[in-house]
């Protein structure tokens, strides 16, 4: 894939002011949109838009679903706007903290007003009609996928505990269940049908403005997810479905027995002798939605770790190979364009560099990781760039900019210092590396919406390893302004990442 130079911002949905308590894809979504095509920038770069789940703490990472789209998202306003439903009936939820999710009262007032839209929505012929069509379309998962779900609320436990015969999949007893919850099966998939809608609409706009969309795949998807119950067989799990090894990655620097994610891993003979069938479907499923995809835990498409599913730890792993080129030589057949971006941070080994150069994968440079012992060999220097890389100045995963130089040890702070020429301090850091990451000869610079505001750590959307208080950052409707969108296009037109506008032109 061939980049050329530009720049874009890193924001989740959920992060957009709205009145709702959460971001969604009503007004300020295109508001939004319309702040990234007047400051130059062509690219919003998002988190999955699979369900979330309470039990994960919302997060966008750990889905039910691989395919489905997360029906908080669905925006109020655009269903009033269409007819289905008034707001006036209903209590908008009130927020304690403008800049926080509360995703439980948000949870109980889109249930409502979903449950509302769904009970006017027969007496539109016209959406009747896109309703059936959006089920055809997308039958290959909608179908397991509503099951699934209606099946998990009427028992209200994971499928690995249903009845035998549902949880084999038994087709007689699929074939009753599906009767037997016909009503609830509908309003699922109709659900569905409302966020493809609203986002397919939000797509166009984006287009019609310049703006491209870059989306992300999480690498493991959950045991307890309609695709592990639809597709067991692509799965290491034992003859009751529970898994007989699960993911991780091995001690390290951080963690001296390594990360358990707990995930079930991917058994690859089978999906190799399928030809990576749910895989490309999966692929396509996201490129309807986005324009880049971005490949997370990109390493494991070589090699996972793999650990035995009884243990409390990830030190008893051991790497497996991954039939990464078989992969993405049956990818490419599918995608020849190869829209893909490889999240390829932390220690690599020989095997992941050989292929991401066979298949000319853009790959990641975060500048918060760049800076330490002077003279070190260090990837993450702007010095060390390439031009098929994309720059960040910090992750979702990281804390921000303004964060991270308060928490950094005293040779960080030195060598950023020496490194840049300039007196850096905790008030200006985030204007440094934003500047920093602009001139890097990286085609794609993006850089996280908490750092173009100069948020310190009260802007962290998640910590890895912890499990309170991520995901729920948002931003508020005053952080972003015209002026500021001006100068921000003076900037990126400054560092060759925006046309500059034909008046413009020097000559």
């Amino acid at each position: 894939m061939e980049l050329e130079r530009s720049c874009g911002i890193l924001l989740h949905i959920t992060s957009l002011p709205s009145p709702f308590g959460i971001g969604d894809l009503g007004p300020e979504a295109y508001e939004f949109i319309d702040f990234l095509e007047t400051s130059g920038h062509k690219y919003w770069q998002l988190l999955p838009l699979n369900p979330t789940d309470a039990a994960y703490n919302h997060s966008p990472y750990s889905s039910y679903s691989a395919f489905a789209g997360n029906t908080l998202l669905i925006s109020p306003e655009l269903l009033e706007k269409e007819g289905y439903i008034d707001l006036q009936n209903f209590d908008i939820p009130t927020e304690a903290d403008p800049e926080k999710v509360d995703f439980q009262k948000v949870s109980r007032f889109k249930e409502a007003v979903l449950e509302a839209t769904y009970n006017s929505f027969r007496d539109k012929k016209e959406k009747v009609k896109k309703y059936k069509g959006f089920c055809k379309e997308h039958a290959s998962w909608l179908n397991d996928f509503s099951l699934f779900k209606a099946l998990h609320q009427k028992f209200n436990s994971p499928w690995y505990s249903w009845p035998d015969e549902l949880k084999n999949r038994k087709s007689g007893e699929l074939k009753k269940a599906q009767k037997e919850l016909a009503e609830s099966i509908e309003k699922i998939k109709f659900f569905q049908f409302l966020f493809f809608s609203q986002w397919a609409n939000l797509t166009e706009y984006a287009h019609l403005n310049d703006v491209h969309l870059i989306g992300d795949i999480p690498f493991y998807i959950n045991h307890d997810s309609a695709d592990c119950w639809a597709h067991s067989e692509y799965f290491k799990l034992d003859k009751n479905k529970v898994p007989l090894k699960i993911s991780g990655v091995p001690p390290d620097y951080f963690s001296e027995t390594g990360q358990l994610w707990g995930t079930p891993v991917y058994d690859w003979k089978k999906l190799k002798n399928k030809k990576f069938d749910w895989w490309i479907e999966r692929l396509r499923q996201n490129l309807l939605l986005f324009d880049l995809v971005r490949l997370d835990h990109f390493r494991a498409f070589s090699a996972y770790w793999e650990v035995p599913a009884k243990d409390k730890t990830a030190v008893n792993g051991k790497w497996v190979k991954t039939p990464g080129h078989q992969f993405f030589k049956t990818v490419k057949k599918e995608f020849p364009k190869m829209p893909f971006i490889a999240e390829d941070l932390g220690q690599l080994d020989d095997p992941v560099y050989d292929l991401l150069a066979a298949f000319d994968f853009p790959g990641m440079k975060v500048l918060q990781f760049a800076f330490g012992e002077v003279g070190s060999p260090n990837p993450y220097l702007p010095y060390n760039h390439l031009p098929n890389n994309l720059v960040y100045t910090g992750t979702h995963d990281n804390n921000t900019t303004k964060g991270w130089y308060v928490n950094a040890d005293k040779k960080a702070k030195h060598h950023l210092k020496e490194y840049s020429g300039n007196n850096i301090t905790a008030r200006n850091v985030h204007s440094h590396l934003h500047r920093m990451a602009l001139g890097s000869v990286a085609k794609l610079a993006v850089t996280p919406m908490q750092d173009l505001i100069g948020l310190g750590s009260e802007g962290i959307m998640n910590t890895p390893g912890s499990t309170k208080g991520n995901w729920t950052w948002r931003m508020n409707y005053h952080q972003i302004s015209v002026e500021r969108a001006i100068e921000l296009k003076a900037l990126n037109e400054l560092y060759g990442r925006s046309r500059l506008e034909p008046e413009d032109d020097l000559v």
